[in-house]
């Protein structure tokens, strides 16, 4: 079924899009609640919470694309579950993509842009950067794969990887830099 039926189905809410919706995209949905949740309970949790969220969001909102718009509630709801889990336990995982691009992005002196400028400048940032730039840095920093993981899915090396990984940064650094975002 296609993103724009699945759509129509939220709008005339009908109970068959989350079906559907589950049907399309449950596995990327538990792939990116389980690389930052770890428990079973509570990554089934937020997958239903994920689809409780676009019933509840759709309408007013019309995602031209479902699959991201899914992504994006998932990945939020996992990240506030994890924040209300994480008082005296942490994800290593988690905390290492997360330090390794915060040195990046992170600077006091710089001034203060809203979260939408950042995304927006980020974005554009994205979209210089290869294929397979782009997907190795998406899968550290977005889904919190580990560099192990990001290897089994991308048939790269871990130093490859690695090396990817930290050049991006680097260019990333340099961008946010350019547009005044750091110092």
């Amino acid at each position: 079924m296609k993103d724009s039926e699945i759509v129509a189905l939220y709008l005339s809410r009908s109970e068959s899009a989350l079906t559907e919706s589950k049907k399309q995209y449950g596995r990327l949905i538990q792939h990116i609640i389980r690389n930052i949740i770890k428990n079973q309970l509570d990554a089934e949790e937020c997958e239903n919470d994920t689809y409780l969220s676009a019933w509840q969001s759709i309408p007013p909102n019309q995602p031209k694309s479902l699959k991201a718009y899914l992504a994006v509630i998932a990945r939020n709801t996992a990240c506030r579950k994890w924040e209300y889990l994480s008082a005296e336990k942490r994800n290593p995982e988690m905390l290492i993509s997360l330090d390794e691009l915060g040195d990046s992005i992170a600077d006091d002196s710089a001034q203060d842009f809203t979260d939408d400028a950042l995304k927006e400048v980020i974005n554009s940032f994205l979209a210089t950067l290869k294929k397979d730039q782009r997907r190795v840095f998406l899968l550290r920093y977005w889904r919190f794969c580990s560099v192990q993981e990001i290897s089994q899915q991308t048939g790269f090396s871990k130093s490859k990887i690695e090396s990817m990984l930290f050049r991006t940064r680097n260019k990333l650094k340099k961008y946010l830099t350019e547009r005044g975002f750091t110092s």
